[in-house]
């Protein structure tokens, strides 16, 4: 063999090393680009891609509870089970289960998507509906959703005593149908 074909065969084998060589360091730097964009990936973003689906969903004080996913807001969602509804604020699940492995980035939801969970408790006061809600202390009260505040709901009780309290303490309202 001549020199030249030696001087070839080893540019052909430096170059081989190099694009394997690349291909992994490519192959890493795509692995961080996925692991960061998912870094963006949010709860809610998950449960919109899950909407229409069985899901369960784990409340502190409260447990499991298994249900349709109905809608899913800025910071809330609807879950509809057997002759009940729910509403659940997201900072209160500690686990959902049998969501979508896909999502739906905030930029494509709908107007309505991104009402938030006032607006979703205004239309149980306007219903005028009698509720359970479900307290982080791991208190019920059995009251009507009267009016809704910035950050808080105000629910007639028993004897019609008003009770406030701050979203931050609720962990789900239950509607119950008849």
């Amino acid at each position: 063999m001549s020199w030249e074909h030696e001087l070839f065969a080893l540019f052909d084998d430096l170059e081989g090393q190099a694009s394997a060589l690349w291909e992994v360091d490519r192959e890493a730097e795509l692995a961080d680009r996925a692991r960061a964009e998912y870094a963006s990936v949010t709860l809610a973003s998950r449960l919109m891609a899950s909407r229409g689906r069985q899901v369960a969903l784990d409340l502190p004080h409260v447990g499991r509870l298994e249900g349709s996913l109905d809608r899913v807001g800025d910071g809330w969602c609807l879950l509809s089970g057997t002759g009940q509804d729910w509403i659940v604020p997201l900072a209160s699940v500690a686990a959902v289960r049998g969501a979508s492995g896909r999502s739906v980035p905030e930029v494509a939801w709908s107007v309505v998507d991104r009402l938030g969970l006032g607006s979703a408790l205004r239309r149980l006061a306007d219903a005028d509906e009698r509720c359970q809600l479900h307290l982080a202390d791991g208190t019920r009260h059995e009251a009507h959703v009267h009016r809704v505040g910035a950050d808080f709901l105000e629910a007639r009780g028993a004897q019609d005593e008003r009770l406030l309290v701050p979203y931050a303490a609720l962990v789900a309202v239950q509607r119950r149908e008849g």
